[in-house]
This record gives structure tokens, sequence and C-alpha cells, in this order.
């Protein structure tokens, strides 16, 4: 394989570092994915701790034939500069990965027609707009993603940490939770100037949840016919398999344009799960590992088959 230095964005006012994957091979015009983030600010590999889950990807798919191109998110840049304004989920992820699609289509090694998008967790929940508003790709993946919006993972996420074992813990946790629920009562009554003037925590508002859920993944995914896979992690504490891998399937029942994969064994950056507890995320991120093999096969062979 070989590596290229790009920029995403170049000559706007977010230019983002990224790397384009190419496979050693250079018969003709080849397939390619762009790769999207998940919530945070994250850097090209999407680093959590000693985990590289982008970079898993791009060296897996390019020993099997595909290209693909990751970025700097734009908060892991420009974080400091974004806290003076009130940004959107369009500002932090959709505009980045559109541009990174427009880059990789240009490439005359690219083939334009077989361009996917790989969305993990929140980079899932968004890949299907990121597709319908301008990606316009060949076919979709969604790497630990939930069909429902992400202030009801926000929640979930309190209620599971609120069941730690630690009194201090559980009581902040519970806390929290009961200030983060009343902030979200009524969120789609306010009017979008409303919610821009409504803080959830620093400089977002409560305008990006409500932007952003205004339409789900799945409101988006029944608008299209596109093949699609979805993936889950069976030890995933974040995107949970029984609500969110079952809620896709559930709501997307009978769509023959949609394929799932569920591993085990996995967590949610798609290696081996170890503790299965979302307050030991940090301890669990933090043994180096790499993504399963069989999660690359299968991305491999789903975007071979719906060339």
């Amino acid at each position: 394989m070989k590596r290229e230095k790009i920029i995403v964005g170049k000559g706007t006012d977010y230019p983002l570092k990224g790397l384009l994957t190419l496979p050693s091979s250079n018969a003709g015009k080849v397939p390619a994915v762009v790769l999207v983030h998940g919530s945070g600010a994250s850097n090209m590999d999407e680093r959590v701790y000693k985990l590289t889950p982008f970079k898993d990807l791009a060296d897996g798919l390019a020993k099997q034939g595909i290209a693909s191109v990751r970025y700097n998110k734009r908060t892991f840049v420009y974080g400091w500069k974004m806290r003076k304004l009130t940004p959107s989920v369009w500002d932090e992820t959709v505009e980045d990965a559109i541009r990174a699609t427009d880059l990789l289509k240009r490439d005359p090694r690219i083939d334009p027609d077989r361009v996917f998008i790989i969305g993990h967790s929140m980079g899932a929940m968004l890949a299907p707009r990121i597709d319908a508003e301008g990606g316009n790709y060949r076919g979709l993946i969604l790497m630990a993603g939930a069909p429902g919006r992400l202030e009801e993972i926000i929640i979930r996420q309190l209620k599971q940490a609120g069941q730690s074992k630690g009194s201090i813990m559980r009581a902040i946790v519970r806390l929290e939770d009961r200030i983060f629920s009343k902030k979200f009562t009524g969120l789609y009554d306010l009017t979008d100037e409303e919610a821009k003037k409504k803080k959830f925590a620093g400089n977002v508002t409560l305008y990006y949840f409500k932007e952003m859920g205004k339409k789900t993944a799945v409101d988006f995914l029944k608008e299209s016919e596109k093949p699609v896979l979805i993936m889950q992690g069976g030890k995933d504490f974040q995107a949970l398999p029984s609500e969110d891998f079952a809620g896709f399937q559930e709501q997307l029942q009978g769509r023959k344009n949609v394929e799932y994969r569920l591993y085990e064994n996995l967590n949610h950056l798609f290696v081996t799960g170890i503790y299965n507890d979302i307050l030991k995320a940090r301890k669990e991120y933090k043994v180096e590992q790499r993504i399963a093999p069989e999660v690359i096969d299968d991305i491999a062979d789903f975007i071979k088959r719906s060339l």
C-alpha cells in the first residue's frame, strides 16, 4: 500500500490534514471509502488511547484493493476557533465529509462511481445524511451507530453509568441525568433561534441536537435503496446491541438493501471487548489492539459485492 498526504478543504476557513491510502496494485481505477469519525475531537486515525480504528481500516482495506481517505476532524484542529461559534453537526462533520468525498472522486486513480462511506458511532448516525446532502455514495457502512437521536443516547449512557457500584459516582451521574434530561424537555418545540440561545455544555447549544435530530439515520435510510451494511459489536457498551442494533433491524425490517453483522466478542471500536462496562471504557481502550480481521473482511466483501 502507499499513503499520500492530502488537505481536505484546501482554500477554505478549515483546511484539514489527512491521508489517502492506496492499494499497491495499479490495476486501473479502484473503489474507495471515506472514513467519518464519531463524536468528540478526533485525529485522522480516530485514536482513542491505544486504539487507532481508522488506521486499521485504511491499512486493512488497502490490502484488499480498496483505497480510503481519512482526515483530522474539524474540532480536533480548530476547537479553539469553534468555541466562538454555535456549531451544528453540519459544521462539525457533514461539510468536511462531503469535501473529502469530492477530493476522492476527483482523483484519477479512484473510480468516482465506486465510492462508499464508512461512518463510526456518531459518524454512522450521520452517514445517511451525508450521502443525501452531497456525498452521493455507492453504498453505506454504519459501524456502531444508532437509529435514534443523540440526546437519547446521552441520557441512556448517563443511566448506565448511574448503575455504578461506587456511591459517590452513582450520585454524581444521577444528578447529571436529571439536569440533562430536563434540558432536553421540549427540545423540538423550540424555534431554531431559541435553541441556539440555550446552552447544553461549553459552546454547544441545544440547537446542535435539534438540528441533528430533525431527521434520524433511519429516516434517511428509508428514502434510499442503496446497499447498506450495519455492523455492531456484541460487547459494545456505548451503542447497545439490544437497543441500537435491534432498533435498526426493527425499523428497517423487510428492506432487502440492508445487511447486518453482529460480532459477539467485539466492543464499540471493533476490538475484543474486555470489561463490558461503560465506566471502564478508558481502561479498556488503553489496551493496545487492532480491529478484528473479520470486520475488515466483511467490509471488503460488502464493497466488492456492491460494485
